[in-house]
C-alpha cells in the first residue's frame, strides 16, 4: 500500500491499493480465522465480521438512500450498520445484496480505519458532529465498473473491490470457472473471451451466492475486456 496527500476531500492523506494487494488481503483475513473456503461455495461474511473485528453487525431504520455505514473509534472499528429494510427483505437478490454491503463495510474496515488516526480527517457521514462514520449511499455499493463513476470517492472505489475479494477469492474464482479461460500470446496468460463472460458470471453467482453485478465486475477485475478482444484477433 502507498500513501499519498490527497488533494482534496475529507482525508489528509490517500492510500492506494493495487487490485493485488487487495486480493492478498482479502485472502489472508479470511484465512486467518478459519473462514477461507477450501472449495468455491458463499462467504460467510457476518461471521467474517465478527471473528475478525470483535463486532456483530446491526441492522437500523437508515435512510431510504443509505444502505449502511462504518463507525470508527481510537481502536479501530466501533460498530458496522446495515439498513433494516435490506436486512428483512426475504428475497435472495436482496440476501445477495445484503453480503455485497456487508463485504463493502467490511473493506472500509479493512482498509481506511488508520485513515481516522491521521489528524484533520474530516467526516464522510455529511454530518461535522459524527466525524468518525463512513455512510454508504445506494449506488456506491458495487454499483459502478468505471472508476470515474465514483466522482472521486476513491474510498468507495476501494472498497468495492474488497466485494470481489472477499466475496469471490481469487483462486476459488479461478478454480469454478476452469475450463472457460483460455491461455493466449506467447506467455499463455487466460483470457477470458467475451462469449464466455456470462456463463463464467453464472457460475459465479450460483457457486458464491453473490449477485450477477458483483460477479460481471469481479471478472472485469480478474480478465480485463480489452485482454479478451485480442483474443479475436
Amino acid at each position: 500500500m502507498k500513501q499519498f496527500r490527497a488533494r482534496g476531500g475529507p482525508f489528509a492523506e490517500r492510500p492506494y491499493y493495487s487490485l493485488d494487494e487487495i486480493d492478498r488481503i482479502c485472502m489472508e483475513e479470511l484465512q486467518a480465522v478459519g473462514l477461507y473456503p477450501a472449495e468455491p461455495s458463499p462467504i460467510r461474511i457476518e461471521r467474517f465480521i465478527e471473528k475478525r473485528f470483535k463486532i456483530t453487525p446491526t441492522y437500523e431504520d437508515l435512510d431510504p438512500q443509505v444502505l449502511g455505514y462504518t463507525r470508527f473509534g481510537p481502536n479501530g472499528v466501533e460498530a458496522i450498520v446495515v439498513s433494516r429494510a435490506l436486512a428483512e427483505d426475504a428475497a435472495a437478490a436482496a440476501a445477495r445484496r445484503l453480503s455485497a454491503t456487508l463485504a463493502h463495510e467490511a473493506g472500509h474496515a479493512l482498509l481506511h480505519a488508520h485513515l481516522f488516526l491521521l489528524e484533520g480527517a474530516a467526516s464522510l457521514f455529511d454530518n461535522a458532529a459524527e466525524p468518525s462514520k463512513i455512510l454508504c449511499r445506494d449506488g456506491n455499493v458495487a454499483g459502478a465498473a468505471d472508476r470515474r463513476a465514483y466522482d472521486g470517492r476513491w474510498w468507495e472505489f476501494q472498497a468495492n473491490r474488497v466485494i470481489g475479494g472477499i466475496l469471490l477469492p481469487r483462486a476459488l474464482v479461478f478454480r469454478c470457472i476452469a475450463g472457460l479461460a483460455e491461455p493466449a500470446g506467447g506467455l499463455g496468460v487466460p483470457v477470458l473471451a467475451d462469449m464466455k463472460r456470462e456463463e463464467a458470471a453464472r457460475r459465479l453467482v450460483a457457486q458464491f451466492e453473490v449477485n450477477p453485478v458483483v460477479a460481471r465486475i469481479r471478472l472485469d477485475d480478474l480478465y480485463p475486456a480489452d485482454e479478451a478482444a485480442q483474443l479475436t484477433l
